[in-house]
């Protein structure tokens, strides 16, 4: 993983963009969402840019970059037709430790802008690490047509009772069965039943937990798409095998791997309304599965 994903806070955060034309202008577009002071240096200004000037969102002086701009700003883009004064000035932040970005120019970038679906607190980031920022606009309008705008006032209603919840529901599991009680009710939908959906999930139902199976045969990488809402909501994994990684990587973080069970362990487990998964050879997963009629044995293409 070259580009390590970060959300950054952009409160107070001190944002200097080189140059003001169309390339510029693009950037200033999405920095322009954020609570970042922004400030443009650039000779030659484009109409776009100039609006941020107008409305008061951005700041310019309209001169010539001098490297001791550099060192009071945060993140630095460098937008300028002059590939070599980006470059010299990229090495110059770098050597003060500050971050740049050169437009088209990755070897001299400390960090990358990712094509970004914004749903006001839901944001999701996608990259390609430079690779086919193509492939990465057209993944990123796939998600814009599936994720629909009504996120946005349901995830501030959900900010603002976050802290009830944590009052009246103390333990974090039944929080979790909360939350997901919630969204099996309301789904992604703002309207007048999301009050009465919150409302009615406080009255939590005991559930008896969800086992899946999996074999050794099973190559996780094919396992259906539909099984990735079952493997989230797994509490353990029990194994006497080392896990494969990418078995691993499609479970919640926070989920245990215990190498110690039997069938009174798990059905224990799955009383208290826990989920959880074995993972074993096939005939030890084939003898849950007679044991455990109601299992999930999940293979490549099915449930």
């Amino acid at each position: 993983m070259q580009y390590f994903p970060l959300f950054v806070d952009t409160q107070s955060l001190k944002v200097l963009v080189v140059g003001a034309g169309d390339v510029a202008s693009r950037k200033l577009d999405l920095l322009s969402r954020t609570q970042a002071h922004i400030k443009v240096i650039a000779l030659d200004v484009c109409q776009d840019t100039q609006a941020y000037v107008q409305s008061g969102r951005i700041s310019l002086e309209q001169r010539s970059i001098k490297q001791s701009d550099i060192k009071d700003c945060d993140l630095l883009y460098l937008c300028t037709a002059d590939t070599a004064l980006n470059e010299q000035l990229a090495v110059f932040a770098q050597e003060q430790g500050i971050w740049a970005n050169v437009v088209d120019n990755p070897k001299f970038c400390r960090f990358i802008t990712p094509s970004i679906v914004d749903r006001g607190r839901l944001q999701i980031a996608i990259s390609t690490a430079g690779a086919a920022p193509v492939y990465a606009r057209e993944l990123r309008s796939r998600l814009e047509s599936w994720l629909p705008q009504s996120i946005t006032p349901l995830f501030d209603f959900i900010a603002e009772r976050r802290g009830e919840v944590q009052q009246r529901l103390p333990v974090f599991k039944q929080r979790r069965v909360f939350w997901e009680q919630f969204f099996s009710r309301n789904d992604t939908r703002y309207d007048e039943s999301t009050e009465k959906h919150y409302q009615s999930s406080f009255t939590i139902s005991k559930q008896r937990g969800e086992l899946l199976l999996i074999d050794t045969t099973t190559d996780p990488k094919l396992l259906p798409i539909g099984a990735m809402p079952y493997l989230q909501k797994i509490e353990v994994t029990y194994s006497r095998l080392d896990v494969p990684f990418e078995l691993n990587e499609l479970l919640r973080r926070d989920a245990s791997i215990s190498s110690q069970f039997d069938t009174k362990c798990i059905e224990a487990q799955l009383a208290k309304g826990e989920s959880c998964l074995v993972f074993g050879n096939v005939d030890e997963i084939n003898d849950l599965a007679e044991q455990f009629p109601n299992a999930k044995y999940l293979k490549p293409g099915r449930l």
